[in-house]
């Protein structure tokens, strides 16, 4: 019996690395993956190894010269976000409210060392928690910095989160 499990642990973990190449790899379909699969493969078209930056800030400026031209060429810009509905900021992103049902944050990938790192994140979220799946709208430049903009449901916290119950969670649902 433990044979069989230990195999079919394998084929499982197998199947799900091949499922998030693919995804990744713009080759398969994840909920509202369209916009972010061009985004990160236009990135990866445009680098290559002669352009790898020695300098981290460099190859960060290089890459959002680059994303600013797919966002122009796509029509990508958002000029109407209402920064007066701001709610909250974590370490990573800035909320919004857009309306009763959704929020918008903002995102400058500060935390990724690429956008391609950002994007593949947002890809690999929208593939484990669908329900809760980032939409990229577009993006919005402010004191020139870069944002992505990407649309979420609303969830109105109806009681403080638990912590212990989101690790018990976590471990409950782990490989």
């Amino acid at each position: 019996m433990f044979w069989f499990l230990k195999k079919y642990t394998i084929f499982v973990f197998n199947t799900m690395k091949y499922e998030l190449q693919l995804i990744i790899s713009g080759k398969s379909e994840v909920k509202h993956g369209t916009i972010i699969q061009a985004a990160a493969s236009y990135l990866r078209r445009s680098q290559s190894s002669s352009t790898v930056a020695k300098e981290f800030k460099h190859f960060k400026k290089q890459e959002k010269e680059t994303l600013e031209r797919f966002i122009a060429l796509n029509s990508l810009w958002i000029l109407d976000i209402n920064l007066d509905n701001y709610v909250s900021e974590g370490a990573e992103q800035k909320v919004y409210l857009k309306d009763g049902k959704h929020v918008i944050k903002l995102n400058d990938s500060i935390y990724y060392n690429s956008w391609v790192d950002y994007f593949n994140n947002l890809l690999l979220n929208n593939f484990f928690f669908p329900d809760t799946a980032y939409n990229l709208l577009g993006f919005f430049k402010n004191a020139d910095i870069l944002y992505a903009v990407v649309e979420q449901p609303f969830v109105k916290a109806t009681e403080p989160t638990d912590l212990e119950l989101v690790k018990k969670f976590m471990l409950e649902t782990a490989f």
